[in-house]
C-alpha cells in the first residue's frame, strides 16, 4: 500500500510513536519544512533503529538524525570539491590528447574512425556517444555562450571548447572509447595509474559524483555496477580480504578516498584528508549513538585509514 500524506504534526506524531525524542516540536517542524521527512528521516533513521522492533534505539533523539544529516551533507560538499577537480584536469588531458593527435576541427571527435574501433563491442557504444552526446552540441541550440560563438563566428567547435559541455559520464564514456595513445596520454597525467586502472576509477567516480550533484546519501553509498581495481594501497594498508577480494576500498566511500590519492595533486589530498578527518570528528561527537567504529565501517574505512597518506602510491 503507498504511504499516505501526514501533516508535519501526524509526522512528529509518528516518530514520537517509534519513540524518538523530540524536544522542540516547532523547531523539528521548521526542520522538516526545510529538508523534508523523506530525505531526512526516511534517508538517515535506519542506523538509529532497533532492527527486532523497528523502534528507535533508547535515547535516540530528533537532533541524531539531523546531525548525521548534516555530516553527509558536508562530506557531499567536500567530496563534490575535489570531484571537481579531477573533472576538470580529465577534461584538459583528454582535450589536450585527442586535438593533438586528431587536429582541433569539429570532424575530428565525430569520426568513429578516431576512436577505439577496433573493438567489435565498442561501435555501437561510439555511435551513441557521438549521435548522443556529441553531435547534438554541434547541431542544435546548446545554452553554452562559448560554443555558440565558436559556430558563429569560426564555424568550427574544436574538442578543447566542447569539452567544457560535457558531463563526467560523458568524459568517462569518451575516455573508454578512445584509442590505446589516447588513454596512455591522459593516464600518464596521474602518478602510479596505468589506462585501464583509470578507466576502471572514473566509472566508480562518475557513480558517486552523480550522488553527489543529487543530494543523495554519500557516506553509506556503494557502487552497485563497478569497482576500482585494485591498487597498490589496498595490499599496502593490510586491507582484509574475502577470499581473493578486497572487502572493503572497492566500491564503498573509502574507494573514493583512494582514488583521491592517486588523481588528486598531494598537497590537495592532504587538505581533504585533514578536512575528512575534521567532519569525521564533529560527526560523533555531535552524535550519541553512533560510535567512530560504526561510522567507518559504514564508509568503508579501515580503522588504519589515517595512515593513507603514509605509503608511496606506486
Amino acid at each position: 500500500m503507498p504511504k499516505p500524506f501526514m501533516t508535519y504534526d501526524q509526522q512528529l506524531q509518528k516518530m514520537r510513536d517509534k519513540h524518538l525524542i523530540i524536544s522542540d516540536g516547532d523547531s523539528a517542524k521548521d526542520t522538516l519544512r526545510r529538508i523534508g521527512y523523506f530525505s531526512l528521516v526516511s534517508g538517515y533513521k535506519d542506523l538509529f533503529k532497533n532492527p527486532t522492533t523497528r523502534d528507535y534505539r533508547d535515547g535516540t533523539t530528533f537532533q541524531d538524525i539531523v546531525a548525521l544529516y548534516q555530516f553527509d551533507e558536508s562530506l557531499r560538499e567536500l567530496t563534490l570539491r575535489h570531484l571537481l577537480h579531477i573533472e576538470q584536469h580529465l577534461r584538459s588531458a583528454l582535450s589536450f590528447a585527442f586535438c593533438d593527435n586528431f587536429g582541433d576541427n569539429q570532424a575530428a571527435y565525430i569520426d568513429p574512425n578516431n576512436y577505439d574501433i577496433g573493438k567489435p563491442k565498442n561501435k555501437a557504444e561510439i555511435q551513441r556517444l557521438i549521435k548522443k552526446y556529441l553531435l547534438p552540441l554541434l547541431t542544435l541550440k546548446t545554452d553554452h555562450p562559448y560554443i555558440e560563438h565558436h559556430k558563429r563566428v569560426h564555424q568550427n567547435v574544436p574538442l578543447w571548447v566542447l569539452v567544457n559541455a560535457l558531463t563526467f559520464g560523458t568524459l568517462s564514456k569518451m575516455y573508454s572509447l578512445s584509442k590505446p595513445q589516447i588513454q596512455s596520454a591522459i593516464s600518464q597525467e596521474f602518478a602510479a595509474i596505468n589506462e585501464k586502472q583509470l578507466g576502471q576509477i572514473l566509472k566508480v567516480l562518475t557513480a558517486f559524483r552523480n550522488v553527489c550533484a543529487h543530494g543523495e546519501r554519500l557516506f553509506s553509498y556503494r557502487c552497485a555496477r563497478h569497482e576500482i581495481p585494485d591498487l597498490p594501497l589496498h595490499k599496502k594498508l593490510t586491507i582484509p580480504r574475502k577470499g581473493s577480494q578486497y572487502i572493503c576500498g572497492k566500491r564503498d566511500y573509502f574507494s573514493v578516498m583512494l582514488t583521491f590519492r592517486y588523481l588528486l595533486p598531494n598537497e590537495e589530498f592532504l587538505a581533504y584528508n585533514g578536512h575528512l578527518s575534521q567532519l569525521l570528528a564533529r560527526a560523533i561527537k555531535r552524535n550519541q549513538q553512533i560510535s567512530e567504529a560504526e561510522l567507518l565501517e559504514i564508509m568503508g574505512l579501515p580503522s588504519n585509514w589515517k595512515r593513507i597518506t603514509a605509503y608511496k602510491k606506486a
